[in-house]
Parts: structure tokens; C-alpha cells; sequence
């Protein structure tokens, strides 16, 4: 019996394009309009409570420590072992965020990985 690699369905793509784009836009407007934007980083460092600053400090504790793209690695490697449409989304988001985010090295390893699990049959149905 010969299995059949991993394939996406046209409304599984669909969803994988929204997903993509809003959260690679997401990333974009909080690299730019919040951590680069000096003078919004400047009423954060001063003590501005919001909820763009809590965001922000939230984002650059986790760019600095590299969870986005040790995220994307970990989730990546799943889709590898076992390809499942919820571990691609959630390692699209992992490496979408950290692509733009600075974590540009073990997000592209992801996407990578993200790849190669087409090249893998798809997990068997009862």
C-alpha cells in the first residue's frame, strides 16, 4: 500500500494565506509603530501603562530570549514527524513572528522544516 504525501486542501491554504498575513502584519506594526518608534519607547521607558507598552515589553522579553524561533523549531519538527494542518499554522505563526522579530536564524530553520513535511506521508485515517 503505497501512503500518499501530505497535501493541503484549497480551503486549508485559504486559511493558512489569513493566517500568515495577519500575523506577519501584526509583527510589522509592533516592530515599527512600537518597539522602533522612539517616541513611543520613550513614554513606555518612562512609565506610560498601556496597553501597547505592556505589549511591547511582553514582545522584546520574548525576541531577546528567542522563544519565536525556538517555537517555530520545536513545532516545526513535529509537522516533520507527524504533518498535521494545526501544527503547520501554529508553526507559521511561531515563524512569522519570529522572522520579523529579530529571531531571523531559528525561524528560517522552521520554515524550512515547515517545507519538508510536504515531502512526508500524511498520518493514516481509521
Amino acid at each position: 500500500m503505497k501512503k500518499r504525501p501530505f497535501r493541503l486542501t484549497p480551503y486549508q491554504v485559504q486559511w493558512l494565506l489569513i493566517v500568515g498575513f495577519l500575523t506577519v502584519g501584526y509583527a510589522l506594526y509592533l516592530r515599527y509603530l512600537a518597539i522602533e518608534l522612539s517616541t513611543v519607547a520613550l513614554a513606555c521607558d518612562a512609565g506610560l501603562q498601556s496597553m501597547l507598552c505592556k505589549t511591547r515589553l511582553l514582545m522584546t522579553y520574548l525576541f531577546r530570549n528567542s522563544v519565536f524561533g525556538i517555537a517555530a523549531v520545536v513545532i516545526a519538527v513535529l509537522h516533520f514527524i507527524r504533518p498535521s494542518i494545526v501544527l503547520l499554522t501554529a508553526g507559521l505563526v511561531a515563524a512569522g513572528f519570529g522572522i520579523v522579530l529579530y529571531n531571523i536564524a531559528l525561524s528560517g530553520i522552521a520554515i524550512g522544516l515547515l517545507i519538508l513535511g510536504f515531502a512526508r506521508p500524511a498520518p493514516a485515517t481509521a
